[in-house]
């Protein structure tokens, strides 16, 4: 449980320079990296399981119910 707990769900704000690679209002998983926060990014999950750095402004972080927040991090 320590590993869901390491997670974070967001919103993506802002997709500008990543068209390809974000889609505004669709929610990501995030992974906790302090080195990436170190420089302002966060590291986000992708549909495919792969995690990449973006600019950290570009998320705002959520509050989900917890039964909800399991489901998403379950799917």
């Amino acid at each position: 449980m320590a590993k869901a707990l390491s997670k974070q769900i967001v919103v993506c704000v802002n997709n500008d320079g990543y068209a390809a690679s974000l889609e505004k209002r669709k929610l990501y998983v995030t992974l906790r990296d302090a080195v990436a926060e170190k420089h302002g990014l966060i590291r986000i999950v992708d549909e495919s399981g792969s995690d990449y750095v973006y600019p950290k402004t570009m998320f705002r972080a959520i509050a989900l119910p917890q039964s909800v927040k399991k489901a998403v991090l379950a799917a």
